[in-house]
């Protein structure tokens, strides 16, 4: 193997494909990344049995080839080297790849590239074409809200369902649900319905690029699995099997008071009110007031107490609908959500302090959060 690329590119490509490597890899050669000269590109692939990512990355190819060298090693070296052409030669005897690049060499020694697993690509052609822009929001808007412990495998995971031109994305950990839909121009022929990893959406969503116009995803029969396509990149996924808990009735159907507040000042008062929270575990009560005429606008007061370290009470103006009432919130549940909420408004939608309360963008009914209340002892 001979090959020429650009420092700048090398270290791109590698950024996107060693974070399929695992932490505590179970055998050596998936500590490494795979390089392979094909053409006039050089294709990197990394994997940990359950995660694989595939890039490719323009080259000049002098003589094709194939070796794994360790994924660290290599990637750290490759960023501190200056932005100039990089050469790499391997010696298929030794197994070691000779890297040079102005007045830098070194010599890397690898395993043999038929060690290392297999990892399917994926084809558009046979894909169901989601928008790449719409894909990313998507995956941002639920996947903070998917479970970060094991407890229970299948929360791990965001339900994908896909009915005629609807396409469905599903998060919930137990104490809140995220919900995003999104419409496809081609309608699939099936439905379909799949537990990819949150994990997974969450690096799609960062190899996502600005030249992506769509993300091409398929699921190969009897393999439990799930792939992504996109212009310069692959990734493939185990699926989670189980069954996903009826998110459809943890949404409330009615509610007895609506709050419209400002994104942003929602937001910075949530984040005021973590300071003191962190000792209550996150612990933060919303008061909502009504206004007292068309002419004085309603007020939500955002609340944390600290016994140690104080307290503190944000004030915001409110148009509300409906009675007042005082509810308690994980305030770190709030914040996540508003966090990736781009319009100007939010909506508040609650039904008494016992009960979840429901967080849309205003004027748009294709996402809607959830979040369950905190029982605060007086």
């Amino acid at each position: 193997m001979r090959v020429s690329v650009l420092q700048e590119n090398l270290a791109k490509g590698l950024g996107i494909a060693t974070r399929a490597v695992g932490s505590r890899p179970s055998m050596p050669v998936l500590g490494n990344v795979l390089l392979a000269a094909e053409d006039t590109r050089l294709k990197l692939s990394a994997t940990n049995l359950e995660l694989g990512i595939t890039t490719w990355i323009g080259a000049k190819v002098e003589g094709e080839g194939a070796i794994t060298v360790p994924a660290r090693t290599f990637a750290d070296l490759v960023n501190t080297l200056s932005p100039e052409r990089v050469d790499l030669e391997l010696d298929e005897r030794t197994h070691t790849l000779n890297m040079r690049c102005n007045a830098t060499t070194a010599n890397i020694k690898g395993i043999d590239a038929s060690e290392f697993p297999v990892v399917p690509e994926a084809e558009a052609e046979t894909g169901i074409a989601v928008p790449a822009e719409t894909f990313r929001e998507m995956i941002e808007q639920v996947v903070f809200a998917a479970a970060k412990e094991d407890n229970r495998p299948i929360l791990t995971g965001i339900l994908v369902n896909i009915e005629k031109n609807t396409f469905t994305m599903v998060g919930a950990d137990g104490y809140r649900l995220a919900l995003r839909t999104a419409q496809l121009e081609r309608p699939v022929d099936s439905p379909v319905s799949l537990i990819i990893p949150a994990r997974t959406l969450g690096e799609l969503s960062r190899i996502i690029g600005e030249n992506d116009t769509n993300v091409y995803m398929s699921i190969p029969p009897g393999r439990s699995q799930v792939m992504f396509h996109l212009e310069n990149a692959d990734i493939v996924s185990q699926l989670i099997d189980g069954k996903f808990p009826p998110y459809e009735q943890i949404i409330p159907k009615a509610h007895n008071t609506t709050t419209q507040v400002y994104t942003g000042e929602f937001l910075r008062a949530c984040k005021r009110s973590e300071i003191f929270a962190r000792d209550a575990a996150n612990t933060t009560r919303v008061r909502i007031t009504p206004g007292e005429s068309n002419l004085v606008p309603g007020q939500m007061h955002v609340i944390a107490q600290s016994q140690e370290k104080g307290d503190n009470e944000g004030v915001l103006e409110a148009s509300v609908d409906g009675p007042g009432l005082e509810v308690s919130f994980n305030v770190r549940y709030l914040i996540d959500v508003l966090s990736v909420i781009k319009e100007d408004q939010v909506v508040l939608e609650t039904n008494g302090a016992s009960s979840p309360g429901v967080i849309k963008p205003l004027g748009r009914d294709d996402f809607v959060y959830v979040v369950m209340p905190m029982s605060v002892t007086r």
